[in-house]
């Protein structure tokens, strides 16, 4: 079986097939270690690029912005219209891939702009085996996914991006502010709004791994066991901050954080 060394190898040779490419580039572990990595190989022939839009919110974009500086990359944000996409608000299953086809499309304009033949998402080898529609769209559109066929893991990368220094090598697994809802609930920028200002508050309270999944007027609360008790200690402002953001209903998942937990009515 291939160590995180050897399948870096095989990630560079990947790479030193391209002429020059156009990098999805989100700030967090998976996109953060191939931007490094890419800007080794293709130097000035990369371009990150990341999308911005109400899915996203404003603290990840101001992390991907401060990294993309840091390892100095050529770096452009360009703003998605999301919720223009009735297949995307109406929220089903799907709901991903309608938002990947989309935004790989102007990848590939941008892409042709710039003469890049290629153009690369951070997507893993673990990545697979998830409830991810977003990988259908890249596959027919002919994304390519370098991590993914290199056969790099999670585990592998948060390995290689602490032996390169790299600060995201233990940030905790982000999906966009989408992911909160259950399938069904139509996506509102207002609902979105709710959801950001929410997670950034628990944000504020020093946790760093949460999701507040909405539920109508209720606000469920994701966050490890170990921080039950930082929570419940906290619990009266909690309730009074997110009842003042709108919702009625405050309560903690006794589950904890699970990874797309609103999955979990799939896989049944």
């Amino acid at each position: 079986m291939k160590g995180s060394t050897d399948k870096l190898l095989i990630l560079k040779d990947i790479l030193k097939e391209c002429r020059g490419a156009v990098l999805s580039f989100s700030g967090g572990v998976d996109s953060t270690f191939l931007a490094r990595v890419a800007r080794d190989v293709l130097g000035g022939r990369l371009l990150a690029v990341t999308v911005f839009s109400a899915i996203h919110p404003q603290r990840e974009l101001k992390e991907a912005q401060t990294i993309a500086q840091q390892l100095g990359l050529k770096h452009l944000v360009i703003a998605s219209e999301e919720l223009s996409n009735e297949k995307f608000v109406a929220n089903s299953p799907d709901r991903c891939y309608h938002c990947k086809k989309e935004m790989f499309g102007i990848f590939q304009d941008i892409a042709r702009e710039h003469g890049f033949p290629w153009v690369l998402d951070g997507s893993n080898f673990d990545d697979q085996f998830d409830h991810r529609p977003g990988i259908q769209a890249g596959d027919e559109l002919g994304i390519i996914s370098p991590l993914k066929e290199a056969g790099l893991t999670k585990e592998n990368i948060r390995e290689l991006s602490r032996e390169m220094g790299l600060p995201t090598w233990d940030k905790p697994s982000f999906a966009c502010l989408a992911s909160r809802f259950p399938y069904g609930e139509r996506i509102t920028e207002e609902k979105l709004s709710m959801v950001e200002e929410a997670e950034d508050y628990l944000c504020s309270l020093g946790i760093n791994i949460f999701r507040v999944r909405h539920h109508g007027d209720l606000a469920r609360i994701e966050v490890p066991r170990k921080d039950f008790l930082h929570i419940m200690e906290r619990s009266a402002d909690i309730d009074k901050r997110l009842c003042t953001i709108g919702y009625r209903y405050v309560a903690l998942d006794l589950k904890g954080f699970r990874s797309g937990s609103m999955n979990e009515v799939l896989k049944k």
